[in-house]
């Protein structure tokens, strides 16, 4: 695995959140510069919190732009770090954002953010765990579940699984209709009592609670019932299609649920 440094070769792998490795490559990087960059992450995190927020905001957008990976080394305030699939990704407002239901159903439809904020919304306080070993603990999700989003459009008989796409352009990731009928299967507005940010995978992201957090796929743009399980942009570099924490990857963490 890649540790998070940011590797999206195969042999590489998620620091999911998030969700996934730049692929980027950049000079070398020394040690002297390498030691000073996670002192100045270390100090950060000791500061208060504003500071902390502020550190959070700063590796969110370096991220995008650092060819060195350095930046995807440091955990932000909230334990969280930061990586892309795709070079850059697109803001989405409240005015441009849709989240498109279709596929083998029998009312497809588009959600607006105004939308999906207006349907029922449940909450889930559970750890996250990262493939790549990171955890953090008891995290506020709110979010409409993804069984009533499929109830609403009516899945069709031969339906069998979900096909999420992100738009991104790039990220995408798959669950059985099972799966995704889950109470704890959301597709997530807020997080840590806050919505959710570019940087965390908004305005709309997935979160799948019982799974490693490269299933909870960012940026979420679209939902498509499909007649079989389509691996998604990591099952593509060898990680299980069924990532239950704690039973698959190779892996023995406690699970989330």
């Amino acid at each position: 695995m890649n540790d998070e440094y940011g590797d999206s070769r195969p042999g590489g792998g998620p620091g999911e959140d998030e969700g996934a490795a730049t692929g980027r490559k950049g000079p070398a990087v020394g040690r002297r510069v390498l030691l000073g960059t996670l002192a100045l992450g270390a100090g950060g995190l000791a500061a208060a919190p504003y500071l902390q927020s502020g550190l959070e905001k700063f590796l969110g957008a370096a991220s995008q732009v650092d060819p060195t990976g350095i930046s995807n080394l440091l955990p932000n305030g909230g334990g969280f770090r930061f990586y892309n699939v795709a070079a850059s990704v697109p803001t989405k407002t409240a005015a441009t954002y849709r989240l498109a239901v279709g596929g083998l159903v029998e009312r497809p439809r588009s959600y607006t953010l105004a939308e999906l904020k207006a349907l029922p919304q449940v909450r889930t306080d559970l750890d996250v765990q990262c493939v790549t070993g990171w955890r953090v603990p008891k995290v506020p999700f709110e979010g409409v579940r993804v069984s009533d989003l499929l109830d609403a459009a009516g899945v069709r008989a031969e339906g069998r699984a979900l096909r999420f796409t992100c738009f991104d352009g790039t990220y995408s990731e798959s669950l059985t209709l099972s799966q995704a009928r889950r109470d704890d299967v959301l597709v997530a507005l807020r997080m840590q009592g806050k919505p959710i940010t570019k940087d965390h995978g908004g305005p709309v992201r997935l979160y799948v609670a019982p799974m490693y957090f490269y299933k909870s796929a960012k940026w979420l743009s679209g939902i498509s019932v499909t007649d079989k399980v389509e691996p998604g942009y990591w099952e593509e570099y060898g990680y299980d299609v069924d990532g239950w924490v704690g039973r698959s990857n190779g892996r023995d963490d406690r699970p989330t649920v």
